[in-house]
């Protein structure tokens, strides 16, 4: 079961990860941007690593409070949950 979780986790995050870099590559070229809600809904289903990781490697959203500190406390949440879980 911890290795599905994990496995889940990592696909997850990788795809929040991703989320991050196609909204900044959108918002650098001017296009249709991804909906913020989106981010955020990934981000509460298992990505908060992945969204804060791809946070911090495109520069992208850290001007924004929420962003800057609702992510890594949400991922330190997974991170308990997934801890106490496994």
């Amino acid at each position: 079961m911890v290795d599905v979780m994990l496995i889940y986790l990592i696909v997850i995050s990788f795809l929040a990860f991703l989320l991050m870099g196609m909204d900044k590559y959108k918002a650098v070229k001017g296009k249709w941007r991804i909906p913020e809600k989106k981010i955020w809904l990934c981000s509460l289903v298992g990505g908060a690593w992945g969204s804060t990781i791809g946070m911090y490697a495109f520069r992208h959203k850290i001007n924004h409070q929420i962003f800057r500190w609702g992510l890594p406390f949400m991922a330190i949440l997974q991170l308990v949950l997934f801890w106490k879980l496994s």
